[in-house]
């Protein structure tokens, strides 16, 4: 997508950015589906605040480079390079501020030379745009190709008298340009750890003061090579189940009872995607250009069923597994390589109104749950 397709560009922004507001207003509700039965919806929002400041970058990146490309045939969002671009930008964003010069001597220019040329200040106004740009990115909190882990959540199982966290990171995928949050709940049978955070009684020691979220895994003796798990097991290609076996397997202090994933995308757009022919031709007939979207997004777990115990034998001795349940009798869940699977879409009412005048809502949405989006409420399971 080229700059000088303004209006296009500027659909395209004025639409994720009403999506991804959208979506804000969905995570707000505590009633929403995401909150009756886990923490799903509270762990999103950082990301996508990320996600949103990205966004921003982008918009007010257009105002000095020639091209922005989006993946308009798969995901819906920018392409990757843009992200890898961003990432860049941000590690020499204060470099380059030094090189320009301050908003308000920029202003000044600007005045003078519409007085003294009486023309418009074009080379002036993408300095501007330029310094704008790279003061937002320096605030770093983008959604950056990967996002390092935090633990936000200690407890402990009184039944196994482990801790357990709950971790949380991010990963912008490569190949599928698809935004992703992870979330795990893993146990941990490090025995210093268990003599530090958990009491006689099989409580979380009082007297240790954990101030969340921390940055990392909360085993400091494991959070680098946590990191580094990590960062090499959040492809989107990768199931879940692969995923969570790996961790099992390449940590033996480490159990990992649960993990979600939650793939945001593919979004649409009137005009702007090509996706889904049949969703973008319905969506064309929105009368608001700003109402022709509709963004979905997936959330995927798996969990343990149950745990093989470690084997202490003269010769040899096999740590503890988990056995992660995949639900077999689910062609799409096993395909996945799931315990479960939940679809969501988002839709403004004006565009929910012509997929249902279509006769083809049901088709569309399948097996997704709906939520429209009406003025300042998001009615849920139309």
């Amino acid at each position: 997508m080229n700059t000088a397709i303004s209006p296009a560009v500027r659909q395209y922004f004025g639409s994720i950015r009403a999506a991804l507001a959208g979506l804000e207003l969905f995570l707000a509700d505590r009633n929403s589906p995401l909150y009756r039965n886990s923490v799903v919806g509270e762990v999103i929002v950082p990301y996508l605040a990320r996600l949103k400041a990205s966004i921003a970058c982008w918009e007010n990146r257009i105002g000095f480079v020639e091209q922005f490309r989006i993946s308009r045939a798969e995901s819906g969002f920018p392409v990757y390079q843009n992200v890898l671009e961003l990432e860049n930008d941000r590690r020499d964003a204060e470099k380059r501020l030094a090189s320009i010069p301050s908003a308000d001597a920029l202003r000044d220019e600007m005045v003078d030379f519409i007085l003294r040329q009486k023309a418009f200040p074009e080379a002036l106004q993408v300095r501007m745009a330029e310094r704008l740009y790279l003061e937002q990115i320096g605030k770093g909190d983008i959604f950056s190709p990967f996002v390092l882990p935090e633990t936000i959540r200690v407890a402990v199982n009184p039944k196994t008298m482990r801790p357990y966290y709950v971790v949380s990171w991010g990963a912008f995928d490569g190949s599928q340009t698809l935004p992703m949050v992870y979330m795990a709940t893993i146990e941990d049978s490090s025995e210093n750890v268990i003599e530090m955070l958990v009491t006689e009684d099989g409580k979380l020691n009082p007297g240790v003061e954990i101030p969340l979220p921390v940055g990392g895994l909360l085993n400091p003796q494991l959070a680098s090579r946590f990191d580094d798990f990590a960062s090499k097991n959040s492809a989107y290609s990768l199931t879940p189940v692969t995923i969570a076996t790996n961790l099992d397997k390449d940590f033996t202090e480490l159990h990992p009872k649960q993990l979600r994933r939650i793939v945001l995308g593919p979004f649409y757009s009137a005009g702007i995607t090509e996706n889904n022919a049949r969703i973008n031709d319905i969506l064309s007939r929105v009368r608001k250009s700003e109402n022709a979207w509709l963004l979905t997004w997936t959330v995927q777990e798996v969990f343990s069923k149950a745990e093989r115990p470690a084997k202490n034998g003269f010769w040899s001795s096999t740590p503890a597994q988990e056995e992660f349940h995949i639900e077999t009798s689910d062609l799409e869940a096993a395909r996945m390589g799931v315990s479960a699977y939940e679809k969501h879409a988002l839709v403004p009412h004006d565009a929910y109104q012509a997929l249902y005048a279509s006769g083809e809502a049901a088709q569309v949405f399948g097996d997704y749950k709906v939520h429209v989006i009406s003025g300042n409420q998001v009615v849920s399971e139309v």
